[in-house]
Protein backbone atom coordinates (compact mmCIF):
# COMPACT_ATOMS: atom_id res chain seq x y z
CA UNK A 1 0.00 0.00 0.00
CA UNK A 2 1.36 3.40 -1.00
CA UNK A 3 1.79 5.41 2.20
CA UNK A 4 0.94 8.77 0.64
CA UNK A 5 -1.65 9.49 -2.02
CA UNK A 6 -1.66 12.68 -4.09
CA UNK A 7 -4.59 14.14 -5.98
CA UNK A 8 -5.61 17.34 -7.71
CA UNK A 9 -3.30 17.40 -10.69
CA UNK A 10 -4.49 18.15 -14.19
CA UNK A 11 -4.25 20.41 -17.21
CA UNK A 12 -4.54 24.17 -16.76
CA UNK A 13 -3.74 27.23 -18.84
CA UNK A 14 -0.94 29.56 -17.90
CA UNK A 15 -2.08 31.98 -15.20
CA UNK A 16 -4.53 29.45 -13.78
CA UNK A 17 -4.62 27.66 -10.44
CA UNK A 18 -4.62 24.14 -9.09
CA UNK A 19 -4.75 22.72 -5.60
CA UNK A 20 -2.90 19.51 -4.87
CA UNK A 21 -3.77 17.32 -1.91
CA UNK A 22 -1.80 14.58 -0.23
CA UNK A 23 -3.08 12.24 2.45
CA UNK A 24 -1.48 9.45 4.41
CA UNK A 25 -3.08 6.11 3.71
CA UNK A 26 -2.14 4.74 7.12
CA UNK A 27 -3.22 6.24 10.42
CA UNK A 28 0.01 5.04 11.98
CA UNK A 29 2.10 7.32 9.82
CA UNK A 30 3.16 10.24 11.99
CA UNK A 31 5.29 12.94 10.47
CA UNK A 32 7.32 15.90 11.70
CA UNK A 33 7.12 17.64 8.36
CA UNK A 34 5.76 17.15 4.88
CA UNK A 35 6.94 18.46 1.57
CA UNK A 36 6.27 18.70 -2.12
CA UNK A 37 8.76 17.95 -4.86
CA UNK A 38 8.41 17.90 -8.63
CA UNK A 39 10.09 16.31 -11.61
CA UNK A 40 9.83 17.58 -15.16
CA UNK A 41 10.70 15.31 -18.11
CA UNK A 42 14.45 14.90 -18.50
CA UNK A 43 15.26 16.61 -15.22
CA UNK A 44 15.98 15.56 -11.67
CA UNK A 45 13.36 15.76 -8.98
CA UNK A 46 13.50 19.13 -7.22
CA UNK A 47 12.19 20.63 -4.02
CA UNK A 48 9.09 22.85 -4.15
CA UNK A 49 7.78 23.49 -0.62
CA UNK A 50 7.69 22.06 2.89
CA UNK A 51 5.90 22.60 6.17
CA UNK A 52 7.04 21.70 9.68
CA UNK A 53 4.12 20.84 11.88
CA UNK A 54 5.45 21.83 15.31
CA UNK A 55 6.42 25.38 14.41
CA UNK A 56 4.26 25.93 11.37
CA UNK A 57 7.38 26.94 9.47
CA UNK A 58 7.04 26.96 5.71
CA UNK A 59 9.85 26.81 3.22
CA UNK A 60 9.70 27.38 -0.55
CA UNK A 61 12.02 27.21 -3.48
CA UNK A 62 12.60 30.67 -4.97
CA UNK A 63 10.78 30.00 -8.24
CA UNK A 64 7.42 29.44 -6.52
CA UNK A 65 7.55 32.06 -3.75
CA UNK A 66 4.52 34.31 -3.88
CA UNK A 67 2.63 31.91 -6.15
CA UNK A 68 2.43 28.63 -4.22
CA UNK A 69 1.21 28.08 -0.67
CA UNK A 70 1.68 24.94 1.39
CA UNK A 71 -0.74 24.13 4.19
CA UNK A 72 -2.12 21.13 5.95
CA UNK A 73 -3.57 19.31 8.91
CA UNK A 74 -1.08 17.49 11.09
CA UNK A 75 -3.74 15.45 12.85
CA UNK A 76 -4.87 14.06 9.54
CA UNK A 77 -1.39 13.88 8.01
CA UNK A 78 -2.76 15.81 5.08
CA UNK A 79 -0.89 18.47 3.16
CA UNK A 80 -2.03 20.79 0.37
CA UNK A 81 -0.26 22.83 -2.26
CA UNK A 82 -2.21 25.78 -3.62
CA UNK A 83 -0.65 26.80 -6.91
CA UNK A 84 -1.59 30.14 -8.42
CA UNK A 85 -0.30 32.05 -11.44
CA UNK A 86 0.90 28.81 -12.95
CA UNK A 87 3.53 28.92 -15.68
CA UNK A 88 4.43 26.36 -18.36
CA UNK A 89 7.69 25.74 -16.53
CA UNK A 90 5.67 24.45 -13.56
CA UNK A 91 4.72 21.44 -15.67
CA UNK A 92 5.92 18.31 -13.86
CA UNK A 93 4.91 15.31 -11.85
CA UNK A 94 4.40 16.52 -8.28
CA UNK A 95 5.23 14.25 -5.35
CA UNK A 96 4.46 14.65 -1.68
CA UNK A 97 6.73 13.27 0.99
CA UNK A 98 6.73 12.80 4.75
CA UNK A 99 9.60 13.28 7.17
CA UNK A 100 9.00 10.96 10.12
CA UNK A 101 12.49 11.25 11.55
CA UNK A 102 12.39 14.90 12.54
CA UNK A 103 15.55 15.94 10.75
CA UNK A 104 13.93 19.06 9.20
CA UNK A 105 16.08 19.51 6.18
CA UNK A 106 13.22 20.67 3.97
CA UNK A 107 14.87 20.65 0.57
CA UNK A 108 16.86 17.45 1.11
CA UNK A 109 15.08 14.48 -0.43
CA UNK A 110 16.99 12.04 1.76
CA UNK A 111 15.31 13.58 4.83
CA UNK A 112 11.95 12.20 3.74
CA UNK A 113 10.97 8.63 4.56
CA UNK A 114 7.72 8.15 2.66
CA UNK A 115 6.68 9.23 -0.81
CA UNK A 116 3.57 9.25 -2.92
CA UNK A 117 3.34 8.05 -6.49
CA UNK A 118 2.94 11.53 -7.92
CA UNK A 119 0.30 13.54 -9.75
CA UNK A 120 0.78 15.17 -13.15
CA UNK A 121 0.46 18.93 -13.51
CA UNK A 122 0.49 20.31 -17.04
CA UNK A 123 0.41 24.04 -17.72
CA UNK A 124 -0.29 25.07 -21.29
CA UNK A 125 0.90 28.36 -22.76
Amino acid sequence: QVPLVESGGGLVQAGGSLRLSCAASRRTLSSYAMGWFRQAPGTEREFVAAIRWASGSRYYTDSVKGRFTISGDNNKNTVYLQMNSLKPEDTAVYYCAADTGGSWSPSDQSAYDYWGQGTQVTVSS
